[in-house]
Parts: structure tokens; C-alpha cells; sequence
């Protein structure tokens, strides 16, 4: 009969089997997962740690142990992921939303009170949903070409309270009307790229959401054309469209951007120093 084990020495035997899985960060996504597990917080978990754990529990924690260790992603083993201090449901379906995608979110913000704001390659909303939660919109129309995932984007923004429009398209082709700031984080990874990805990327995040071409460049060469004739510009907080890049593609998207008549180009940059926003006006 096996010894009974207390939570923490469930979590030490989950984070070694991690290393020996070579998973970053190991130690934490232990813990993580048992916070999944129990329903605890971070304060729940010391006061009861050293508790021995039901066998069906350490079972069910084991299980979901030996998923991260075939390195299915965190976030796709708990369904969720917090973003711009939300907490958003995540299936493979979607892109993982990601920290670097909140300086999209912080670029927009100033431009979207008020204002129509379609979000392109919208995923699981995250991006339109943090935006309309901050400032109240007029308009919020989401668009992707997955089905799977506007489901999961209209579940979280039911889940936020935000009313938005969620319809299904190849860019902005099903989607009508014009707006005043047009925002999209879509796929830019390159073919080289493509073969490197860690194996939570690559192998478990849909590539549909991931590969932009030889290049990277495919999206934004048909979304910036595209998107120049959805702008109601004129105005200095329309007409505006912000996109995510690649940190080696500031400069061929600010390009594109210029040479289809968008002023004031700006590339931003994260936290980490590397171009990460594009943004421009009509």
C-alpha cells in the first residue's frame, strides 16, 4: 500500500519529474497545477500544504503532471490564462495569450474610448475584450477565420460583460462597416522560425495562428490594404491601426504602413527592449 503523501511532497515528486522532462520552470507549474487542482490561492496553499492528500487527488495531480511533462502547455492543461488582470478561458483552438500582446492592448487604449474598434485575428477576444473592458467602446466587432476559436472569444466576453460582435472571416472579409481604430495581432512567425519552436508552441498551439509566411510578412501585406479602406481617418484619434510584429519586423511593417499612405508610422517597443507594436494613422 503506498504511503500517504501531504501536498507539498506530491508537488517536490511533481516538480522533479518536470526537470526530467525538461520543462522551464518546473518548480513553479508543480505548484501551479496543484493550485489548479485544489482551487487554492498562493496564501491557501502554505496554510495547507503539509495536509495529506486524498489518493483520487494526488492521482488527478499526477495525471496532469505527466501532461506537462509531454510539455503540453500550462495553460492548456488549467483553460486559462490571465491577460491585462482578466482571467481568459484557453483551449487549443487559440492562440495563448501572451505579455509582450499587452503593449497592444496599452498603444490602443488612449485612441479606443468611444470609438469603433474592430480587433483582427481576434483568437480567444483577449485583446478586444481587455479594450472595451477599460474603456467603453461603440462599436466592438472581433473577426477570425477559426470558428473554434470566436466560440472561445464570444464564452470570454460573456465571462468580462463585454458586448461585442464576433464574426467569422479571412481578415476583413465578412466584416462590415468602417472603423476608427483597427487593431490585430496576427500570425508573423517565420518558416525558419517554425522550426525552432519550443515544443509548447509548435507542437500544441494551433499553427494557423502562428505561421505568417516564408517570410512572416503575409498577413500584414494584405491587412494593411485592407485595413486603410475599413479607417475612417481624418481626425488625430482616428483612423488609427496598431498591429503586433515580430522584433525583427519593425521596419519592413512601418514600411508598409508609409507606403500605403499612413502617417505618423511609430514603431513601439516592449519592456524587453525588442519591437513588438506598429502603429499608424489615416
Amino acid at each position: 500500500m503506498r504511503t500517504q503523501e501531504s501536498y507539498r511532497s506530491a508537488v517536490l515528486a511533481g516538480a522533479k519529474r518536470l526537470r526530467q522532462a525538461e520543462v522551464p520552470d518546473a518548480e513553479l507549474d508543480a505548484r501551479l497545477l496543484m493550485e489548479h487542482v485544489t482551487g487554492w490561492d498562493s496564501a491557501a496553499w502554505l496554510m495547507n500544504r503539509e495536509a495529506v492528500m486524498p489518493e483520487p487527488m494526488r492521482q488527478y495531480y499526477e495525471r496532469l503532471v505527466e501532461r506537462r511533462a509531454a510539455r503540453e502547455p500550462l495553460q492548456y492543461i488549467t483553460g486559462e490564462q490571465e491577460f491585462m488582470g482578466l482571467t481568459f478561458r484557453v483551449t487549443p483552438s487559440v492562440l495563448i495569450p501572451r505579455q509582450d500582446t499587452e503593449l497592444l492592448v496599452e498603444q490602443a487604449l488612449p485612441l479606443c474610448a468611444g470609438k469603433r474598434v474592430l480587433d483582427v485575428c481576434t483568437g480567444s477576444g483577449c485583446v478586444l475584450i481587455a479594450l472595451a473592458h477599460y474603456a467603453p467602446l461603440l462599436r466592438a466587432v472581433g473577426a477570425d477565420i477559426s470558428r473554434e476559436a470566436l466560440e472561445i472569444a464570444s464564452y470570454n466576453g460573456e465571462k468580462h460583460g463585454v458586448r461585442a460582435e464576433w464574426v467569422q472571416s479571412d481578415l476583413l472579409a465578412s466584416v462590415e462597416g468602417t472603423f476608427d481604430v483597427i487593431v490585430a495581432n496576427p500570425p508573423y512567425i517565420t518558416a525558419e522560425e517554425m522550426r525552432t519552436l519550443m515544443p509548447e508552441v509548435g507542437a500544441h498551439e494551433p499553427e494557423l495562428a502562428l505561421f505568417g509566411g516564408e517570410d512572416g510578412l503575409s498577413f500584414y501585406r494584405r491587412l494593411v490594404p485592407e485595413a486603410k479602406k475599413r479607417l475612417a481617418g481624418g481626425t488625430e484619434t482616428g483612423g488609427w491601426l496598431l498591429v503586433e510584429i515580430g522584433c525583427a519586423q519593425g521596419e519592413a511593417v512601418a514600411r508598409l504602413f508609409s507606403e500605403n499612405g499612413f502617417r505618423d508610422v511609430a514603431v513601439q517597443r516592449d519592456y524587453a527592449g525588442r519591437d513588438r507594436v506598429v502603429k499608424g494613422r489615416l
